[in-house]
């Protein structure tokens, strides 16, 4: 048994590469070595703590389905005052927010919104499809779901750059230093929750027919939530609504300009692009990896966890295990079992799932109907760490 802090050949090594700026470009070597030579290691993390990384499929698949051993409480700290609910909120607590929510964001009420969203991407095209050239991330990735998010919870449009600001000093704040970084998140946290008190507020005298106002409404545990469960809630929504499908077009798109072929058969049969939404988000899994903390002590793969060691689930490393996955490293769109982790699993698994889905298809539909060819105006695309978005992601094409 492994119980040093180094507990594989490589192991702190690689660690130290997760976060660098080409793994983010391409993170498979890393993944590749991480199954190779150290699939569980325990290594002295951030801060100096111990931490723990788990990158094959089953390790990471029953740690995301056991929060009893793998807590997900209080482990992303993002500048609120209120705990991310219900991600923070652990079982048999966060059921009962699921029970609330997870109609909201069931696959028949999503069904409803695909017309309302299908106008949103024509509008949102129309705006750059004459030019021939357009930076996708910035028109087209980044706008498109934040002005669904704002119409699907009664928010007003004007509002967007407002939250797209917000968005980018919470995920991926850009300061000369670590603490001025913390000092702006915080800063935006302290406004998105000050922006939200108000809303709901707003909502509870003027309801409409809109998320917020169903919150508002709505019970838990036969009450209605508290200001701060409410402030917590519409917090992690909106960074889960603004953020990760930003990040998966952009993942997507590049992966589509640097293989026509696989773009072509998209446009050639659209019936095609439910399943090549699966396989991309499998392939390139815009979230590499995902924050827990061990509450028990537990050995996996040899080696020794301690209880309060911190965890990372390494999702985009789990997608490309071979045990899993025949042909792992090839995006297969015809791919018959798809059991990836991209949206998560467990208790916790992504409230929002079947709403990413429906805007992923819908955008690729309509993008590929509108502009079928097109290829990447520069072929050095720069992603962030940990949630894969481009900086920029310029784009020549020519309209169909």
């Amino acid at each position: 048994m492994y119980t040093d802090e180094n507990t594989s050949t490589g192991g702190e090594h690689i660690a130290d590469r997760l976060f660098a700026p080409e793994t983010a470009n391409d993170p498979l070597p890393v993944y590749t070595e991480m199954h190779t030579t150290c699939p569980v290691t325990r290594h002295t993390g951030m801060f100096g703590l111990p931490n723990v990384l788990l990158t094959r499929y089953e390790d990471v698949l029953w740690a995301l389905k056991h929060p009893e051993v793998f807590s997900s409480k209080g482990v992303v700290d993002i500048g609120g005052e209120f705990p991310l609910i219900p991600l923070s909120v652990d079982p048999p607590e966060h059921a009962k927010y699921r029970r609330l929510l997870d109609p909201e964001f069931s696959p028949k009420k999503m069904a409803q919104l695909e017309d309302e969203m299908r106008k949103f991407v024509n509008e949102t095209i129309d705006r750059f499809a004459d030019r021939g050239e357009c930076d996708f991330h910035e028109e087209f990735a980044s706008p498109l779901p934040s002005t669904f998010f704002l119409a699907l919870t009664g928010l007003p449009h004007e509002d967007l750059p407002k939250f797209l600001q917000w968005r980018d000093d919470q995920i991926r704040p850009v300061a000369p230093t670590h603490e001025e970084a913390e000092q702006k998140r915080l800063a935006a946290g302290h406004e998105i929750e000050q922006y939200f008190e108000q809303a709901l507020e707003e909502k509870r005298r003027n309801p409409d027919d809109r998320l917020f106002s169903r919150m508002v409404q709505g019970e838990v545990d036969g009450r209605p939530m508290n200001d701060d469960e409410l402030l917590g809630t519409t917090h992690l929504l909106l960074l889960g609504g603004l953020d990760t499908v930003t990040a998966t077009l952009d993942c997507m798109i590049v992966y589509l300009a640097r293989h026509p072929e696989r773009r072509d058969a998209l446009v050639h049969d659209p019936s095609c692009i439910p399943a090549a939404v699966e396989e991309l988000l499998r392939h390139q899994t815009p979230v590499m990896m995902v924050p827990r903390v061990a509450i028990q002590d537990i050995e996996m793969g040899g080696v020794e966890i301690k209880a309060g060691d911190s965890a990372t689930l390494m999702l985009g490393a789990a997608n490309v295990d071979v045990a899993e996955f025949s042909d792992c490293t090839d995006a297969v769109f015809d791919r018959e079992a798809n059991r990836h982790l991209a949206f998560g699993g467990g208790p916790h698994r992504c409230l929002g799932s079947h709403l990413a889905r429906l805007e992923l298809r819908i955008a690729l539909e309509e993008f590929h109907r509108r502009i079928p060819r097109y290829e990447l105006a520069r072929e050095a695309i720069n992603f962030s760490p940990g949630i894969r978005q481009a900086d920029t992601l310029p784009l020549r094409f020519t309209k169909a």
